[in-house]
């Protein structure tokens, strides 16, 4: 069984049972520490339970000389410097890059690739990983995330640490996370979310989202694109009264994203018939989770993807929509590209997997645990979005992972308009998309390195640094093993909540050792990593995607014929 953090005592049966402490136990302390009034309920034999909790504490006890962050140790990791950057040769694997596979080796140095070629030949003291009959990829890429983020009166459980530690042991490198604002204060909240990023443990970037407009919020995005590296601009068409803006200001803002070469982004719903939809729903009685998808239907889903879509139409903006969710919103995108418009389509893997009977479970915490927003919609929706993303019509996976406990999730037991929206997926992501896409035969192995890491690198500017397995590229790189079987549980993720929304899935295909920056983090189910190791990685302006925007806005300019000169007439 997979082991939280490594030990530094001697293997046998006392590392087995400490591993099995912390596995088992470790998430109880975390959640009794981070969370608030209550906490997650212990297993129905007490006297296991008891036991379980003493083997912990013991456990800890022994560790916390070891541990560099005592916070830490008592949440149930153990932060370790993993093996150090140095020198590391990836032997006998199949190489997968978006654009190409190829059996050859892989040598690292320093935390970058250095050669990816046959039969690399080294000296005795380099670490050597076997991976024959494996494929060796690119590190994955989420570009959908929200950790430690305040919202709905309370924050988002997985932080900077425990997001990013769940990340890694499923095979993901590298994150971009969601700036909000305060008070709609761009400068303030980056900041904010810099500081919240000092116990990292991977790389990470950052989009930042726009919750008002005014002259002031203009010229911080200039701020946060030539200064800070952020080039992409998160708009919200929903929550009425908090972030959402309207489409006098969407206006302003796609314009002002279209000079600093930064992307818009949308959250499609119309804000203003979700609140009427909510309105309706408990006006009938319906304050349970199935409100929440009865409330927000994918016909308003859809419309606000299409506006959206029209609006960076005619400002001639790229645009991307962010966890599409339904058919009605992947339709108007697909329409959009056939069209020629540059519009990027980001299902999440909860959209792709789920469907929304979930929502009517009779147990309000199972059933709370699945909501977000927009909701995750009727069976038929995930298999169309599938077919979208192995057709090219939608382009790369997110998860949208915002991760809330039973306890934060109860404070809408009488009101589903109070339930925190998210859900998990950082762990989970690498797994289910290649059970779901590469095991079922939807996509190829490359396929899978392109909507999983290298669009996402391509789109934010940052490859082939990241996305590729290349000579100069980071070494962020997974061996996954497509004959080993995944099983995913609460018990055993390495995320801070106590729920897990793909509890019991099993499928093929598990990422058996996770490389970040040159350092092997995750092996043989062991977890190592060191709180403040990861970095910021700033990503440039002007993706490929404004590649020619210039002439387009040319060729617009020319095709009106006017100013049309005219004589002025004498009456």
């Amino acid at each position: 069984m997979a082991g939280i953090g490594s030990s530094p005592l001697e293997s046998g049966s006392g590392r087995e049972n400490f591993s099995l402490a912390l596995q088992n136990r470790g998430r109880i302390l975390r959640s009794l520490a981070t969370s608030a009034p209550s906490a997650p309920s212990l297993p129905d034999d007490p006297m296991a339970a008891s036991l379980g909790i003493l083997s912990t504490v013991l456990a800890i006890v022994l560790l916390a000389p070891f541990c560099s962050s005592e916070s830490y140790a008592m949440q149930g990791f153990c932060p370790e410097i993993a093996s150090s950057s140095g020198k590391i040769l990836i032997k006998g694997g199949t190489v997968v890059n978006a654009h190409h596979k190829e059996l050859a080796d892989v040598y690292i140095e320093d935390g970058v690739i250095v050669s990816v070629r046959p039969n690399i030949r080294v000296s005795d003291d380099i670490r050597i990983i076997d991976a024959t009959g494996k494929y060796v990829m690119p590190g994955g890429i989420d570009p959908h995330t929200h950790l430690e983020m305040e919202f709905m009166g309370t924050v988002a459980i997985d932080d900077f640490f425990t997001g990013q530690a769940a990340a890694l042991a499923g095979g993901t490198t590298m994150h971009i996370d969601f700036v909000i604002p305060i008070n709609g204060n761009l400068s303030a909240g980056f900041t904010s979310y810099m500081d919240k990023a000092k116990k990292s443990v991977m790389d990470y970037g950052f989009h930042m989202a726009i919750t008002k407009w005014d002259e002031a919020v203009s010229r911080e995005m200039e701020v946060m694109v030539k200064e800070n590296g952020i080039n992409s601009f998160k708009f919200f068409m929903a929550y009425k009264g908090s972030f959402m803006i309207n489409d006098e200001f969407l206006l302003q803002g796609f314009q002002k994203c279209k000079s600093l070469g930064a992307l818009a982004m949308v959250h499609a719903e119309n804000g203003d018939a979700v609140a009427e939809g909510q309105k309706r729903m408990i006006d009938l009685g319906i304050t349970g989770p199935e409100g929440h998808a009865l409330s927000r239907p994918p016909v308003l889903e859809g419309e606000a993807t299409g506006r959206a879509i029209h609006l960076a139409s005619f400002v001639n903006t790229p645009l991307y929509v962010v966890h599409v969710m339904s058919i009605d919103a992947m339709e108007e995108i697909n329409k959009a590209r056939k069209s020629g418009q540059r519009v990027v389509g980001e299902p999440v893997v909860s959209g792709l997997i789920l469907d929304e009977s979930v929502l009517w479970d009779p147990d309000f915490i199972t059933a709370a645990k699945f909501v977000m927003s927009p909701p995750i919609r009727k069976s038929g929706h995930g298999k169309a979005l599938q077919g979208a993303l192995a057709t090219g019509v939608l382009q790369l996976v997110g998860t949208d992972h915002c991760t809330f406990n039973s306890t934060q999730k109860s404070m809408g037991i009488n009101d589903f308009r109070k339930i925190p929206n998210g859900v998990n997926g950082m762990e989970e992501r690498m797994h289910l998309i290649w059970d779901a896409m590469v095991e079922s035969g939807k996509i190829s192995e490359t396929d899978y390195v392109r909507i999983t890491s290298t669009e996402c690198a391509k789109i934010f500017n940052i490859y082939p640094r990241k996305g590729a397995i290349l000579e100069g590229s980071d070494a962020d790189i997974i061996v996954l093993n497509p004959n080993a079987s995944f099983r995913i549980s609460a018990v055993s993720h390495h995320s801070g909540i106590d729920t897990n929304v793909y509890e019991g899935r099993t499928g093929k295909g598990k990422v058996e050792v996770t490389i970040s920056g040159g350092r092997v983090v995750w092996e043989e189910g062991i977890l190592k990593v060191s709180s403040g190791s990861g970095r910021y990685i700033k990503m440039p302006p002007f993706s490929y995607l404004f590649d020619g925007i210039e002439k387009a806005d040319a060729r617009y300019l020319a095709s009106l014929h006017a100013p049309v000169r005219r004589s002025t007439a004498t009456y």
